[in-house]
């Protein structure tokens, strides 16, 4: 009997263990890595043909053609005839926080209660095992934003790498940001005629209750000492000391307007996150040096005087404004796998393949304050890397075939590449 339940036993925990994504990340890897004969596009609009990349102990060494090759104690992977990328970096997301969005609490830790959090950190409450981040990775995206979400300030998001243990193995970069969401000025669909000045009057006094909190908080750090800590206050310091930025949730440009004058009066670094209409006020964010996150790339215009494409011919606008701009993928559906053809869609409507690339990577990297680390296929930086038969752009010939983070290949398998082998075995096709 004792043997019978042993075996069951032992047939269960290897079905399970079957029915799971590759959950275990990847042991850390010291030593030479090569990767050769691919198109590297470093990042940065640079695009390399027959190109080597030599890594030592996660970082890489150097980019070129004629990179001799050790014979011994090292790890070469071909990627001829493949292209080469930096890891796609995601800017704003959830992921990590919430699981299953709709009935299930439980799987949820993304939004605080109150109305002014900058002291709760995205980062502790980041979940390593989430069944989305291979997703993510099978898209070639490595790195995320992770934002916490709800009040008018939600609090700070930190960028962690999605192949770790627990959230301290997973921080890239904490606590880099304070999310501050500027009121709207526009009422509820369908809402009467007075409702659009009750509307303008309640988004003008939560904007005098946000500035009326930084000038308490700079007041408060401006003090020798005091008796009693404010964690709210002391929170928000690194903004002041210009080592967090202000991201501001911002779409209308009477929202983008307000997120400048509070950067202006404070001194923050400030980037608009939302921006659907930061390109009609395009020379302001340049003159005030003002970075700009785009949300929604596949959606409605922000008001329907505007034309039916104009999210899609959003980022050349601003391109061609020298605005400092990245991309992102808000669609909760998809759990935001589409980034890199959101990306794709841009560099139809006036970007180049390159400029479109670099807004997934090497200037998302900036806006989050990583760029000396991540970003672009460049000597110093970490390996950050992916490998892709085709066009990572292209939805129909992206198929990311390997993943490095910072050196070292990390698994591409979920839970969809499972089911693909299931029933590829069901019907004899494999």
């Amino acid at each position: 009997m004792r043997r019978i339940f042993l075996f069951l036993l032992l047939s269960c925990i290897g079905y399970v263990g079957m029915a799971q994504d590759d959950i275990y990340p990847a042991k850390e890897y010291k030593g030479l890595l090569f990767i050769t004969n691919g198109t590297v596009h470093v990042g940065n609009g640079q695009v390399l043909e027959n190109t080597t990349i030599e890594v030592n102990n996660g970082k890489i060494v150097r980019v070129g053609q004629n990179i001799p090759v050790p014979q011994d104690d090292v790890k070469v992977f071909n990627a001829e005839g493949k292209h080469i990328y930096p890891g796609l970096i995601l800017p704003l997301s959830d992921i990590g926080l919430k699981e299953i969005g709709s009935g299930v609490r439980g799987s949820n830790d993304y939004r605080e209660l109150g109305d002014f959090n900058p002291n709760i950190r995205s980062l502790v409450a980041y979940n390593t095992a989430s069944a989305m981040i291979n997703v993510l990775k099978a898209n070639g995206i490595l790195l995320v934003n992770t934002v916490p979400q709800g009040g008018t300030l939600s609090g700070s998001s930190s960028v962690v790498q999605l192949d770790a243990w627990n959230w301290e193995d997973a921080a890239y970069l904490a606590d880099g940001a304070i999310h501050v969401n500027i009121p709207s000025f526009v009422p509820a669909r369908f809402a009467p005629p007075a409702a659009q000045q009750e509307a303008a009057k309640a988004a003008l006094e939560k904007t005098e209750e946000i500035k009326s909190f930084f000038r308490q908080a700079k007041a408060y750090l401006a003090a020798d000492g005091h008796d009693e800590v404010n964690l709210k206050f002391e929170s928000v310091k690194g903004l002041f000391e210009k080592r967090q930025k202000l991201f501001a949730h911002a779409d209308r440009v009477k929202q983008i307007l307000i997120a400048v004058d509070i950067a202006k009066e404070f001194g923050f670094e400030l980037v608009v996150a939302g921006g659907s209409e930061s390109w009609q006020v395009a020379p302001l964010l340049k003159e005030n040096n003002v970075s700009v996150i785009l949300n929604a790339a596949h959606s409605l215009p922000a008001t329907e005087d505007e034309d039916i494409d104009q999210p899609f011919k959003t980022p050349a606008l601003l391109q061609k404004a020298g605005v400092l701009f990245a991309l992102n993928d808000d669609v909760s559906n998809s759990r935001y796998r589409n980034l890199p053809f959101n990306a794709g869609t841009a560099a139809s409507y006036g970007l180049s393949r390159e400029e479109a690339l670099s807004a997934i990577t090497l200037n998302a990297a900036k806006i989050l304050g990583i760029a000396a680390k991540t970003g672009s296929i460049e000597a110093g930086k970490d390996a950050n890397i992916i490998i892709s038969e085709g066009d990572i752009l292209d939805m129909k010939s992206s198929v990311v075939t390997h993943a490095f983070i910072q050196g070292r290949q990390v698994s591409l398998e979920n839970k969809q590449t499972q089911l693909n082998e299931r029933y590829l075995h069901k019907y004899g096709l494999k």
